[in-house]
């Protein structure tokens, strides 16, 4: 046995699983799919050479990620299987040979293959009644409420079919990706890294809510199973899909021979860059189900299809410059500039290079020759440099902010560069964003658009601009009619009379969250006391840390922060503070909230909790001292009866706080 081999095959394996686990139940990968699906092929082959290595656990034996705990488990009575990958158009005559072999004139069928995650759709009746992930393939989530928000699911079918269960693809349109990235950047929240992540991290939410907000689509491409109904190719099923009111696969021509299928594939291959959605290959099916029978299945996969996955595209250019951008949340990026290229079917001059450790790991540097692709067909990336230029020295990003000049820091945990300053011009539209949101100073229609829209006609150019804008000027902007201004502006007059907590967690002060600013304004009612209160005076408070009190001192020993807050207060914006402390009946007491409350949100029961002295902790352990439980209130019940920690029901907890339904 050769020792390099078994080494090998270990060191594969670990890397793979690794690889999945971030990809399939993490949804934040770590490679590429065609890096990932190069190692697995490399895998089976040594398996193949070395039968007597293959072992239960290996990655090879299995079909994509494991249910998660946050959905109800869905046995799936058709395995749902994954195709074996080819990379070479060589991979898919060798394949029509095997075929032959059984089957004397085969049918095929070319489909694009949709890069998203895979889900079971089942209807009784013709009435939608239950959708699921694909999971390990034997068992997937239930996910139903998810995709009934998925427009192009029909919830009814145009005809009663006693049975049916499809299968399709759920995926992100390109133009709704860039768009949530975008928009995850300006809440400062990690972004997806390409669409079929942001499908799946979509889908997976617990809330529906969030799902339907980020205008998922899916294509039907197989029926698992039905009754009422006869089908004979996969073909004749597609069509048959359409006529139920389903959205099938986009792509898919029969063809006699495997050169005409080839043929098919290359064209594929050649307008990827046009669809709306991303693919990661191509797809060739026996069509006749009958002929699909005979041919069977392996352990893993089925005999009588195979997936061709694209080499992403990769070309060379110079780097010409390295320019830093600042984000709206003060992130420094730096984004290499060099000579355009074609590239997936449209002109690159720009490729973002994220972050000083990437520059540095890959030594890129001004004048290099580069090599460039497009991260799942969307964002360019540059994946190495070629060569240096004579002479060429390292690339560090410059410590100060390009946009006010102040020095750049590195927060702990976090490899970018960030501008700090609370007033640098680059950062205003996410300050804005902040300032106005329902947790902080809850200003009703004035969302991301309006305030971008403010900004770019520059009657904002701080958040004490809000209160002095006039009528005249917001009837000017796009979408503002008579009824939407006097709305906003009736919004922003009501504002005006929050407590000085909201204002102080409205200003955006670094690691300054509500609880922060409630437990300051509990020690300073006023905000001239609190813009006056020493770091070691605001570390006193119980809750309040050094980096935070910190924070807050810096932030208002600035001379614009003063600035601001006595424009705020001339538009006659509140400034003090109102206890919300009723007494001392919880005081000592920790309470941890798990489940779905009738009588009032989580959000309402933590408020109750606090105004009694009592605080409010995330996870339950040894120092809780209740667990107010809802419905459905999940592994904490179980870890409180584990750890003896008293449960509360809703009435129970009525009764301890003494407060009755209204």
């Amino acid at each position: 046995m050769d020792q390099a081999v078994k080494e090998r095959i270990e060191k594969l394996r670990k890397k793979i699983n690794q690889y999945a686990n971030q990809y399939y139940n993490e949804d934040n990968p770590s490679v590429s799919d065609y890096d990932y699906d190069l190692l697995m092929n490399e895998l089976k082959q040594l398996e193949a050479s070395h039968p007597e290595l293959v072992t239960p656990d290996s990655p090879t034996q299995r079909v994509g990620g494991e249910a998660s705990n946050l959905f109800e488990k869905v046995t799936h009575e058709v395995q749902m299987g994954s195709l074996q990958d080819v990379f070479d158009l060589d991979e898919i005559r060798e394949f029509d040979e095997r075929v032959k072999k059984v089957i004397e004139q085969p049918e095929y069928v070319v489909e694009a293959k949709i890069d998203g995650l895979s889900v079971s759709l089942e209807y009784v009746n013709g009435i939608f009644t239950r959708g699921s992930t694909r999971g390990d393939g034997f068992v997937g989530e239930d996910v139903t409420a998810n995709l009934k928000t998925i427009h192009n699911i029909p919830l009814k079918l145009t005809r009663p079919i006693p049975f049916l269960e499809v299968r399709g693809e759920v995926y992100m349109p390109k133009k709704t990706f860039l768009k949530l990235v975008e928009q995850q950047e300006l809440n400062d929240e990690v972004p997806f890294k390409n669409p079929r992540n942001a499908a799946a991290g979509s889908l997976r939410q617990k809330d529906p809510k969030i799902a339907a907000k980020r205008k998922l689509d899916i294509f039907i491409f197989n029926v698992q199973r039905i009754e009422g109904a006869a089908l004979d190719t996969h073909s004749q099923s597609l069509d048959f899909l359409k006529e139920l009111g389903f959205t099938v696969s986009p792509w898919y021509h029969t063809f006699s021979t495997i050169d005409e299928a080839v043929r098919d594939i290359e064209k594929i291959g050649e307008r990827r860059d046009q669809f709306s959605f991303d693919i990661d290959g191509a797809v060739v099916k026996v069509n006749n189900l009958q002929e699909r029978e005979q041919l069977g299945s392996t352990a893993k996969y089925p005999k009588w299809a195979v997936a061709f996955k694209y080499p992403p595209e990769e070309k060379e250019s110079t780097l010409l410059d390295i320019e830093i951008s600042v984000g709206r949340t003060g992130v420094l990026t730096p984004t290499a500039v060099f000579e355009p290229i074609l590239l997936a079917g449209s002109s690159v001059s720009r490729a973002v290079l994220h972050n000083q450790d990437y520059i540095t790991e890959k030594d890129i540097r001004i004048g290099d020759r580069i090599v460039i692709r497009k991260a799942g067909e969307i964002i360019p990336e540059v994946v190495r440099s070629v060569s240096h230029a004579p002479a060429s020295v390292p690339y560090y990003i410059p410590k100060n902010c390009p946009s006010c000049g102040e020095q750049a820091v590195k927060l702990e945990g976090e490899a970018a560069l960030r501008c700090i300053n609370p007033f640098c011009p680059a950062t205003l539209l996410k300050n804005m964003i902040h300032f106005a949101s329902r947790d902080a100073m809850n200003i009703d229609g004035l969302g991301p658009a309006i305030i971008e829209s403010l900004v770019d006609n520059h009657l904002m150019a701080d958040e004490a601009d809000l209160y002095y804008l006039r009528r005249e000027d917001l009837l000017e902007l796009e979408r503002m009619g008579d009824k939407s201004v006097d709305n906003l502006l009736t919004s922003i007059e009501r504002s005006k009379e929050n407590d000085l907590a909201l204002l102080i967690f409205a200003l955006g002060i670094r690691n300054v969250g509500k609880k922060g600013a409630e437990l300051l304004c509990e020690a300073f009612d006023t905000i001239d006391k609190v813009m006056n209160a020493s770091c070691d005076e605001i570390t006193a408070i119980d809750g309040i840390g050094q980096v935070m009190a910190q924070n807050i001192t810096e932030y208002f020993s600035r001379e614009k922060s003063r600035e601001l807050i006595q424009r705020l207060r001339e538009a006659g914006v509140n400034m003090t503070h109102e206890s919300k402390l009723k007494g001392s009946l919880l005081s000592n007491l920790t309470f941890v909230i798990t489940g779905t409350l009738n009588h009032f949100t989580r959000n309402e029961a933590k408020d109750i909790i606090e105004r009694n002295g009592g605080k409010v902790s995330g996870s339950v352990s040894k120092k809780t001292s209740y667990l107010l439980a809802g419905e459905a209130g999940g592994s904490k019940l179980k870890k409180a009866a584990d750890l003896g920690v008293p449960v509360l029901s809703e009435t129970e907890f009525l009764e301890m706080i003494n407060q009755t339904e209204e």
